[in-house]
Order: C-alpha cells, then sequence, then structure tokens
C-alpha cells in the first residue's frame, strides 16, 4: 500500500468513471437477467446502487441515511440520473472534513464508512458487467485501498448476512479476484448459458 492514503473522494471519482459506462450500458432488455448477487436481478441490483449512492451522500454530511425503503430508481432517465448522483457522492466525499469524526446509526469511522461506498460501487459494477456482458476492469487504485477495508469489515458483514462466505481463490488470484472472493463471489461467475 503506498504511503500516502488517497482521498475518498478522489478514489470515488476513479471508481465511477469504472463503473459508469457499465451502468449507462444497460439495455432495458437485460434488467431482469441474473447478477452474482442470488438475490439481485439487474432491476434490483441498479436499484440497490442507487440507494447506497444517495444513501452514502447523506452519510458524507453526518445525515441519517435510510435504508428501509428499496424506491424504484430504475425509471425516466435513469442512467443519466444515476450519473448525476454518482458526481453528488464524490463531490459530499470532498467537502473537508467529510472523512473525520464517525458517521452514521453504528458510529464507524468515516473513512471505513468511504470505504465502504467505495467497496460498493466497484463490486456492484463487476456483478452489473458480469450479468450483462459488458468490459469491466476496476482501477488499481481502489483495488489496493479497498482491499484491506472489505477484509477487515468481512467477518461483519457475514454476520449481516451482506457478504457470504469467503469464496476460495488460488494463489495466483488478481488483487480484485481475491476481493470478490472476500465478499463471497465467484470470480469466475457467468450467466447461466452465457
Amino acid at each position: 500500500m503506498g504511503s500516502m492514503t488517497q482521498k475518498i473522494s478522489a478514489l470515488l471519482e476513479a471508481a465511477a468513471d469504472r463503473a459508469l459506462p457499465v451502468v449507462r450500458g444497460i439495455d432495458d432488455g437485460q434488467l431482469d437477467r441474473r447478477t452474482p448477487c442470488a438475490e439481485y436481478d439487474v432491476r434490483a441490483l441498479v436499484n440497490h446502487l442507487f440507494q447506497v449512492v444517495v444513501n452514502f451522500q447523506a452519510l458524507a454530511a453526518r445525515e441519517e441515511a435510510d435504508f428501509s425503503q428499496e424506491p424504484d430508481f430504475v425509471t425516466g432517465d435513469w442512467r443519466g440520473r444515476f450519473g448525476a448522483e454518482t458526481a453528488r457522492l464524490v463531490q459530499a466525499w470532498g467537502v473537508p472534513g467529510a472523512e473525520e469524526g464517525t458517521t452514521g446509526q453504528m458510529g464507524l469511522p468515516a473513512r471505513t464508512v468511504g470505504l465502504m461506498v467505495l467497496g460498493d460501487l466497484t463490486v456492484h459494477a463487476w456483478d452489473l458487467a458480469r450479468a450483462t456482458g459488458a468490459e469491466f476492469a476496476p482501477d488499481p487504485g481502489v483495488v489496493e485501498e479497498v482491499g484491506p477495508g472489505l477484509a477487515a469489515l468481512a467477518p461483519q458483514a457475514r454476520e449481516m448476512k451482506v457478504f457470504g462466505e469467503p469464496f476460495p481463490v488460488g494463489a495466483g488470484a488478481t488483487a480484485f479476484e481475491r476481493v470478490l472472493a472476500v465478499t463471497g463471489r465467484d470470480p469466475g461467475w457467468r450467466p447461466a448459458g452465457g
């Protein structure tokens, strides 16, 4: 890991640059496809990711985030709105002091919360790319930063049923394949018949 820790906002901008083409490329005919997240099809996963992007803007500003509702964001120009909300997320985490102290109901360190949304944006972009046949390569700096963070959060995330059991990967696995494995994903996942 580099000695200079990158700001969450810079990392989110890099992650968004990789995620946005995947989301923009989703065809309406692909919304009912399965994804590597067994409980989500493409539409549900886009909705989940939208909700994460919106709620983590609030968490950056020390406001309450509401995950109890699952609104349907996949209406109208949802691809354009996703880009706009992602830009707002980057801005929210770029405000001076956003990474200091704690935030959210669990009182987690703000930087940890920032790493959570960074992980979500990156891993779910991969999920959506795999489900729709899009190309996706994560930003190497993001992977380097998010790997140790997600590994540290993994036991608690498994308890909360957010992550599955770690997927076994060989010694030759890439850093990003190891990140996927920590979340319980099979890095080789492909849609059935795809």
